[in-house]
């Protein structure tokens, strides 16, 4: 098969996609509109619309497309392409790294399709994260397929503080708790040498704390076996280590206090010391809590 057939045929299943879904509405948008919508030509467009048009699914009225039917499987094509879950998991990474990289920040707009684009995912797959993203009130849809980053500001952060206070003092006694045998200890061992290595290296690589700091985290949370707890982690991560909001200038040296905290509890973890964990782990988050308000002050000047 042509590149050009499979591109064609992965955008029919694409537009049927969104229409049994309800992501586009009757009468469809303008040709213009798809074709910035799915980042095709009008020529491809115009094959999608033809295609729909003699399966019955679209009525032509005057110069729009109205849909008359719900659209079945059959309408579009066995094409080969990577699996829903695969591309959430691709666009999720994507997103973070975008926002990580000051790709995206606090007043920037963006279209589904741009995201799309430079993920290399369906439009689709854009569309469901930011919906379930949108409910952490960082960003905001302003039109259809447009959004925007938006700011929080001190009182949003001290909320989210709390909640995270809450969780992660809680599944550090239930990590205290976790018998000698079990796999997360040696995880523990590991996570301890890949901090002093880091810590070690930090001039250079000062920037790959977000992710030490994701997995030290994400390894905390599990002890709860919770899943709300573990659900919990990807606003955290997107909040006090990936936010577009947070000054740069001293990055690298919040990054070295933070990885020696780290490292404080990890030490305590493995000493099975639970008075000094406990004491470690409310001294990290104060620190990075002061770091975060300090960040959103000068933000703000």
């Amino acid at each position: 098969m042509s590149r050009t057939q499979n591109l064609r045929q992965n955008v029919i299943n694409q537009v049927i996609d969104s229409i049994a879904r309800g992501h586009i509405s009757s009468p469809l948008p303008s040709q213009a509109a798809l074709a910035e919508m799915y980042n095709i030509s009008r020529t491809t467009v115009r094959h999608t619309l033809n295609h729909l048009h003699r399966r019955g699914v679209l009525e032509k009225v005057g110069d729009y497309y109205s849909v008359v039917r719900t659209p079945l499987l059959d309408d579009g094509f066995d094409c080969i392409s990577r699996p829903q879950d695969e591309q959430n998991a691709i666009f999720e990474a994507a997103f973070y790294h975008m926002i990580n990289q000051r790709q995206l920040r606090a007043g920037d707009t963006f279209s589904e399709l741009q995201l799309a684009r430079s993920a290399n995912v369906s439009p689709v797959v854009v569309r469901e994260f930011l919906l379930r993203f949108c409910r952490y009130n960082l960003i905001e849809n302003i039109r259809r397929g447009q959004w925007r980053m938006k700011k929080f500001d001190q009182d949003y952060a001290e909320k989210l503080f709390e909640l995270r206070e809450m969780l992660e003092t809680h599944a550090l006694n239930r990590f205290l708790n976790l018998p000698r045998d079990d796999g997360r200890w040696m995880k523990i061992k590991e996570l301890l040498d890949r901090h002093r290595h880091l810590r070690d290296t930090i001039a250079g690589n000062y920037r790959m704390f977000s992710q030490l700091d994701r997995d030290f985290h994400a390894l905390l949370l599990s002890a709860a076996n919770n899943p709300f707890f573990d659900q919990s982690l990807e606003v955290i991560s997107v909040i006090f280590h990936f936010h577009y909001q947070w000054d740069e200038s001293d990055l690298k040296h919040r990054n070295l206090v933070a990885i020696e905290e780290h490292l404080a509890i990890l030490s305590a973890l493995i000493c099975r010391n639970d008075l000094n964990a406990t004491r470690e782990l409310r001294h990290h988050l104060d620190t990075a809590k002061q770091s975060m308000i300090r960040s959103i002050n000068q933000y703000s000047e």
